[in-house]
């Protein structure tokens, strides 16, 4: 059989082509940056090289893999951490600041069956987290004002937003690992010298507003304890007429004697039996 091969080397060449068509058909190569999914007739067969977590360099399921030649089909999975770039959008704060926002994520495929099953393609999922990401900045920083991108809580504002981000990305199989701003701008036209101005004003009308409602309650705690204590008064006084009275006209001395602040008063001439010195001369 060789020496007829040998005499036709178009036979050769033919059975040489056909050899390397089945390995090529049989043999895979999985790099240790890609996940690698077996289809057999488009259906998952099994995984190779999947993502687990804290999985030392060169010790996963990488290399060369055997498959069913014609019937099974390779599809390669990024393992490596991947962005996703939000495109410019507006935002409107609580305090009706217009904000242009750039923003960024950093995320990575952990289950790739979800994703295939879920999406299909990794373009396809960036497409979705891009969408994602945005709506999820836009609800989070809804609720905070343009201040709170110049504090230390804009620390607390990317946290919240990574979460949300990060819930609506398990159901494609993949984990976010990381969400920035990039950059907050006003608008073009719009001066940071009078976004301050407004937001000074904000300020001094929540300001206004608040110490009107102090006021409010505190005329309103006075009232009541003013009553609570002309009810008290009443009460005790109750129990002892003559006291009251007697305690009314040392009041009424004091105040007519000395004046206000005990600094002495008007001098007035009254006759011994007068009767509102009555206290005065044993009455």
């Amino acid at each position: 059989m060789f020496s007829s091969l040998t005499q036709n080397p178009v036979r050769l060449l033919v059975g040489a082509v056909a050899l390397l068509v089945i390995l090529s058909q049989s043999l895979a190569i999985v790099p240790e940056d890609r996940q690698a999914l077996i289809l057999r007739f488009g259906e998952i067969e099994r995984t190779v090289n999947r993502y687990k977590p804290n999985e030392e360099f060169g010790s996963s399921g990488a290399g060369l893999v055997l498959r069913v030649p014609f019937t099974d089909g390779i599809q390669y999975i990024d393992k490596r951490i991947m962005g996703v770039n939000m495109e410019r959008q507006q935002v409107l704060s609580t305090d009706q600041q217009r904000l242009q926002v750039d923003a960024f994520a950093r995320f990575r495929i952990t289950n790739p069956v979800r994703m295939y099953t879920a999406i299909r393609t990794e373009e396809r999922l960036q497409q979705q987290l891009a969408t994602i990401l945005g709506s999820s900045l836009r609800n989070e920083l809804g609720k905070r004002t343009f201040a709170t991108l110049l504090s230390p809580e804009r620390g607390a504002v990317m946290d919240n937003i990574q979460v949300a981000l990060n819930r609506e990305a398990n159901k494609y199989g993949a984990e976010v690992i990381d969400v920035r701003i990039k950059r907050a701008d006003l608008p073009e036209g719009a001066t940071l010298e009078a976004a301050y101005n407004r937001m000074r004003t904000a300020r001094q009308q929540e300001a206004t507003a608040i110490r009107a409602e102090g006021q409010k309650e505190a005329q309103i705690i006075r009232g009541n304890a003013d009553g609570e204590a002309a009810r008290i008064y009443a009460a005790s006084f109750g129990k002892d007429p003559e006291f009251y009275d007697f305690y009314r006209a040392m009041q009424s001395y004091r105040q007519t004697f000395l004046g206000e602040n005990n600094q002495g008063g008007t001098s007035i001439i009254m006759s011994p039996d007068n009767e509102y010195l009555k206290r005065f001369s044993g009455g």
